[in-house]
């Protein structure tokens, strides 16, 4: 018993060395990134250009990251998402979810597909 602890504790600590040698988000380098792959849909502001599409904008950091894994990973099915997420790199992944993040999302209630011109 007391090996099984130790091992779980040598694992807890070698996974929070790790997140803690993690490089910090770069936020200009994030907003690089969704103003090349990400706004054509969601919006430059993270705000998308229709109800089908989610805002970006506002949501915690942490989802935004996990949720662009799954679509990278596949393990999350949308055809678009899986072969935009397949290109972009971890890296990427951390910086564009820190930069929505950082925005301030729409209003509650807010319809935001007539602000934006019909896709066609």
């Amino acid at each position: 018993m007391t090996r099984i602890l130790f091992v779980f504790g040598a694992f807890f600590l070698t996974l929070s060395q790790a997140r803690a040698q993690a490089p910090a988000p770069d936020v200009a380098a994030g907003k690089a990134k969704a103003e090349q792959v990400c706004a054509a849909c969601h919006g430059a502001n993270g705000v998308s250009v229709g109800a089908a599409i989610p805002n970006l904008a506002g949501q915690k950091q942490a989802y935004l990251a996990s949720q662009l894994q799954v679509f990278k990973s596949g393990a999350r099915k949308n055809p678009l998402m899986n072969a935009i997420a397949a290109q972009i790199s971890p890296a990427d992944i951390a910086n564009t979810a820190a930069f929505y993040a950082g925005l301030q999302g729409a209003a509650k209630g807010t319809d935001t597909s007539s602000m934006f011109p019909t896709l066609a």
